[in-house]
């Protein structure tokens, strides 16, 4: 008979130490709850609610960020667009010629041409002395000599008929030397010296068929320019250009100034090209016509004008368009943006801002006055008929409107100013869409900061709570094991008795 009061004796097994991943793969084995599903339901239930919150914040601000970035880049496309169109000079008056085979006309930046009317009768073009080696030398490396080469500016008589200069009086620029050494003798290194020296003339090197070459000097055009060269030594003085030196070089042309008449009035220039004689205008002497003087008048491009203002109104409305968008006040990202709001008012006042001085004669200063409307939703049209009419009456106005500011009128006002400055506020990082740019971004920033503290913490909760099912499941497995034990030796109990 088995004793009822024995009791089986029996020996610890050390528990091993498990991984977190164990945990979660071995949980609810013991209570037959699946803990895996109720940590992971817990947790999400604790921060669902705020990481929606969360992630609403930071998609509005993403948004908000492309909204202010698309209008940015709007605003001063156009603004560069604008700038182009008025700087590119198809929009400003141009001199015409009657005859540019005498002379050419081209505007200057600024220049108010609508007006123009002069004639200009060229009686002798600008010319510069020219000379050339009367040795021949065998070739352009054929070594010349050594010693210094002066030359000295001023005026001088020639012979046309012998190519012999008669007299010469120096200007008063310094002579300039040029030093001819062992390194530069050559005919050809003794042009390129010269050259290299900025004395006012320009030497080249001519080669005939035959092989042989001839030292050419130039000057620059106008009665002062002329010019003589000295050497100091024999072999250099093969080189000699002045009064006396007709054996070394003969004197090709001699330099003289322009001659011309402007409505009747005689003057000089020392060159060919003038833009100091008709305000706005450069001249470009071509030939001379004496006794047939050359007519010039001013074009203005009132068909390119009125497609600016059509081409500006619609590149607006475009603008205007997307900013509306983006402003409106229920579904808009920036509908509590003070930059984007300023920006639209800006816009609507730009029809009505004086773009040019008034000049007391009815001549418009705002594009309302040339037909240009602004609509209740913000958007521009143009009356063809009004732009029209205000092109043929003040096509000066009109232009003034897109002329661009210059060195000489440097704060003139004009349509690409006042969008320059409507560019410059509403991108500005201090008040205008860069500012907001800069404080949707620093938003999102502590959003997403915020995001990722919730994982974390999402993290840290699902840890401390696996660790505690785990714990509480260790304890149930244990409790069923005894519980299996003692029924086992109930039964066990009941067989012997």
């Amino acid at each position: 008979m088995v004793d009822a009061t024995s009791s089986t004796t029996s020996t610890a097994t050390p528990t091993p130490t498990v991984s977190g991943a164990d945990i979660v793969k071995t949980i609810g084995t013991g209570s037959g709850v699946d803990t895996t599903a109720l940590v992971a339901g817990l947790v999400q239930a604790q921060f669902a609610l705020k990481n929606q919150q969360l992630k609403a914040k930071e998609d509005a601000l993403t948004a908000q960020i492309s909204a202010v970035a698309t209008v940015q880049s709007n605003i001063t496309d156009f603004a560069s667009a604008l700038d182009a169109l008025v700087k590119g000079g198809s929009l400003a008056s141009s001199p015409t010629s009657s005859n540019s085979a005498v002379l050419s006309a081209t505007a200057l930046s600024g220049a108010k041409l609508a007006n123009l009317s002069a004639t200009v009768e060229v009686t002798q073009i600008a010319t510069a002395q020219s000379a050339t080696t009367k040795t021949s030398f065998a070739s352009r490396s054929t070594v010349v000599g050594t010693g210094t080469l002066t030359f000295t500016l001023g005026t001088a008589t020639v012979d046309a008929n012998s190519g012999t200069m008669t007299a010469f009086t120096a200007g008063t620029a310094q002579a300039i030397n040029v030093t001819i050494d062992s390194t530069n003798n050559t005919l050809d290194g003794i042009a390129k010296a010269i050259n290299a020296a900025k004395t006012g003339v320009t030497a080249t090197v001519v080669t005939d068929v035959d092989g042989t070459a001839r030292l050419s000097l130039k000057g620059a055009t106008g009665t002062a320019s002329a010019f003589t060269v000295s050497g100091d030594s024999p072999e250099l003085q093969q080189l000699n250009v002045g009064p006396g030196q007709g054996a070394a070089t003969s004197i090709g042309s001699a330099a003289g100034n322009a001659k011309l008449k402007l409505d009747g009035v005689a003057v000089e220039r020392a060159s060919n090209t003038v833009s100091d004689l008709i305000d706005g205008v450069k001249l470009q002497l071509n030939s001379a016509s004496i006794g047939n003087p050359v007519t010039l008048g001013g074009s203005t491009p009132t068909a390119a004008l009125s497609a600016a203002v059509n081409n500006f109104v619609a590149t607006f409305n475009e603008t205007q368009s997307t900013l509306k968008t983006n402003l409106d006040p229920i579904n808009g990202p920036l509908k509590n943006d003070v930059a984007a709001a300023t920006l639209s008012r800006s816009l609507r006042n730009l029809t009505t801002t004086p773009l040019v001085a008034s000049s007391g004669t009815g001549a418009p200063t705002t594009l309302a006055d040339i037909g240009v409307a602004t609509a209740r939703d913000g958007s521009l049209s143009v009356n063809a008929a009004q732009l029209a009419a205000a092109l043929a009456k003040y096509p000066d106005a009109v232009e003034a409107m897109f002329a661009a500011s210059t060195s000489t009128n440097p704060t003139s006002n004009g349509l690409n100013a006042a969008f320059a400055s409507i560019s410059k506020a509403a991108t500005s990082s201090l008040y205008g869409l860069a500012a907001s740019k800069a404080t949707y971004t620093k938003a999102k920033t502590t959003v997403t900061d915020a995001e990722a503290k919730a994982a974390d913490d999402a993290t840290t909760m699902k840890t401390r709570l696996t660790q505690q099912f785990a714990a509480m499941d260790s304890k149930v497995a244990a409790y069923k094991s005894t519980q299996t034990f003692l029924t086992a030796q109930i039964a066990a109990w009941n067989k012997t008795s």
